[in-house]
């Protein structure tokens, strides 16, 4: 029977959910399409949260039952899957490159940054197990292929810079979302300032203690994130070593 299970609990078939069918379908037209669908799943996670999304709540909002969805998204991994690339398809994979690979990857990483926020509960998703590649995945990783060309990386090792840069910008992302959500509380700032005050006051981290003294670096989210990204991007070895 069909479960609304959480992430990672049932895997996917990619050539049942992503290739066209090889017989027509039979019966009646389908009521609903699995883009509305999805697109209400997608609505309801980024309004309340990925806890909120269950087949329950997306039949009400396209105004189904519950049973008649399954036919489309057979459980919550599958709709799970059909949300992400969703939402891949809002990344751009059209345009001229600028040749330079390190700067044409920081822009997509910048762009892939703003899809997750834009879409919170995207990077536990995409961190929860792991995805195929649906076509709008697939348009982008074209993209950032592409992009690659000009390192000299052979194919794997291309693959490879994809999968790291997405992992750290979905990482990042998690971390930048579970900290605004901290700091909504008023005194956790303070409190988080006092401590390592004291601690760094205490005479055995010195170390810490230096850190904490120096001048400081720009701290708002975007500064972060594009520092943390130049060290990884900059730090790629292309001259094979490693690969």
């Amino acid at each position: 029977m069909p479960q609304d299970g959480g992430p990672g609990t049932a895997g996917v078939d990619p050539e049942q959910l992503w290739l066209p069918p090889t017989e027509p379908r039979k019966g009646r037209r389908p009521s609903f399409s699995r883009a509305a669908i999805t697109a209400a799943a997608v609505a309801l996670a980024d309004a309340e949260g990925l806890d909120a999304v269950t087949m329950r709540r997306v039949a009400a909002q396209v105004g189904a039952g519950v049973m008649s969805l399954y036919s489309y998204a057979p459980d919550k991994e599958t709709l799970l899957e059909l949300m992400v690339d969703h939402v891949s398809g809002e990344l751009p994979t059209t345009g001229p490159l600028t040749g330079d690979w390190r700067a044409d990857l920081k822009a997509m990483a910048h762009l892939q940054r703003a899809l997750m926020l834009r879409h919170p509960w995207l990077p536990a998703v995409l961190m929860s197990t792991r995805r195929t590649l649906g076509p709008s995945a697939l348009a982008f990783l074209e993209r950032v292929l592409a992009a690659l060309r000009p390192s000299g990386l052979d194919g794997a090792a291309r693959l490879e810079v994809f999968a790291q840069l997405t992992g750290f910008v979905a990482g990042h992302v998690g971390y930048e979302v579970a900290q605004a959500a901290a700091v909504r509380s008023p005194d956790r700032g303070a409190a988080e300032a006092r401590y390592l005050a004291a601690v760094a006051a205490d005479g055995r981290h010195p170390e810490l203690a230096a850190v904490l003294s120096a001048p400081g670096r720009p701290l708002t989210p975007e500064a972060t994130f594009t520092r943390f990204l130049n060290r990884l991007v900059d730090g790629l070895d292309t001259d094979g070593r490693g690969y």
